[in-house]
């Protein structure tokens, strides 16, 4: 049996890591990487340094073995021993963009790394060519988008799997079976808190960065909806509410201390229908990053998860899990036929969520002290750790708690 042929597009920044988890998996014999695909080519020598292979020499091919696996030794007297039947090499293809890697290309799964505003139209351009496909999160930019890529989903019969990494925790998925076997009792909260810094430089990575929309085209980029969408994700799978049916309704709150469009400090409370209330507090904003956490609150107990270092505590015992891998999942999902960890279908509770910060109002401004010059200039929001932490306990957003930065909006997206 050949084994997949895998495409990757968009291999700057994230998708980097990307190109290399690929390089990985050709080289255990889980599949090919035939072609990479990027607006901005990669030179040279950032495809060698990709690689990990020396720069090409004018005129030949730019890429050479990948040294995750060398090339077959040579026997005593003889010729090179023949490649073994996975071939291991790592000869990717460049090409400008996905629509000319798939006239050229037979591809079997196609990742995608793109700006956000363009995964829909690429991940339905991938599913009618036949491919598979690994899109990175947040999946699209609006609630349509989605449920017409679902469509085109069912209507192709390929499976689409969404790069929420969190999902493939070990730790979250002990947690989520916890709550569904009752084992805190009564959930009479879940609270996601995110604390970390990002300075000028990131907000100027790209032209999408920081934005609602980009000449007229949903971006919303932000806060919730991005740097933190694995803990509102996270979140939604462990009360057993990943599916755009089972959440409620959303109410948000967003704010900005940067000179962005998009939301940078935010709590959103989402209420699903098993009656759930899922509060997360979130800021880019902080003095110091700190791991993000989620935390169970039930009738007999509660959890603290770390979805970043896989740990879970649990009655003051803390756990390390490991993490499942989601292209290798997908790679076995299609030869085995084993569960997708993120499949398109269970992420519609998060994409109501995007859909509740893209249609609210502008953020309000914070006003912030300033660290840093140049790149690394960045805002701290006074005490937000304090009002964070506060939000997520008491399940109450900014302006409910008296943040006197936060004035009451008209916040309400959607109730059931």
């Amino acid at each position: 049996m050949s084994l997949p042929r895998v495409a990757v597009v968009g291999i700057h920044g994230h998708g980097a890591s990307h190109v290399r988890r690929a390089i990985h998996l050709t080289a255990a014999g889980a599949c090919r990487l035939v072609a990479v695909a990027d607006p901005r080519p990669p030179t040279p020598e950032e495809l060698a340094s990709l690689l990990g292979t020396r720069p090409p020499i004018a005129g030949t091919s730019p890429v050479a073995a990948s040294p995750l696996a060398p090339p077959a030794a040579t026997p005593a007297g003889g010729a090179p021993a023949a490649e073994p039947e996975a071939d291991r090499r790592v000869e990717p293809r460049v090409y400008s963009g996905l629509p000319d890697l798939l006239r050229a290309e037979d591809v079997d799964v196609v990742v995608l790394s793109t700006p956000i505003h363009t995964h829909a139209a690429l991940a339905e351009l991938a599913l009618r060519a036949g491919a598979d496909v690994l899109v990175e999160k947040p999946p699209v930019a609006s609630l349509a988008e989605f449920e017409r890529l679902a469509e085109v989903v069912e209507e192709t019969g390929r499976s689409c799997q969404v790069g929420f990494q969190a999902h493939g925790s070990g730790a979250v998925r002990a947690l989520a079976s916890m709550v569904a076997e009752g084992a805190f009792g009564e959930i009479e909260g879940i609270g996601a808190t995110g604390k970390w810094v990002r300075r000028r430089a990131y907000w100027q990575r790209a032209k999408w960065a920081g934005r609602r929309t980009l000449d007229g085209i949903p971006v919303v980029d932000g806060v919730v909806t991005n740097a933190f969408a694995h803990s509102v994700a996270a979140a939604l799978l462990i009360d057993g509410s990943g599916r755009a049916e089972q959440v409620a309704g959303v109410e948000t709150e967003l704010f900005h201390a940067n000179e962005i469009e998009a939301d940078d400090t935010s709590t959103v409370r989402i209420r699903t229908t098993r009656g759930t209330a899922i509060v997360a507090a979130l800021t880019l904003c902080a003095a110091d990053d700190e791991p993000p956490k989620i935390t169970v609150y039930g009738s007999k107990g509660q959890a603290v998860l770390s979805y970043t270092t896989d740990e879970l505590e649990v009655g003051g015992s803390t756990t390390q899990y490991g993490r499942d891998d989601l292209l290798e999942n997908l790679l076995d999902h299609r030869r085995d036929g084993v569960a997708l960890i993120a499949p398109l279908e269970e992420t519609g509770g998060f994409m109501r969520v995007l859909d509740a910060v893209r249609s609210a109002p502008a953020p309000g401004e914070v006003a912030a002290s300033w660290v840093g010059d140049g790149d690394e200039r960045h805002p701290v929001v006074p005490g937000i750790e304090k009002w964070i932490e506060q939000a997520a306990e008491r399940q109450q957003l900014f302006s409910e708690l008296g943040a006197p930065w936060a004035q009451p909006t008209e916040n309400r997206s959607f109730d059931r």
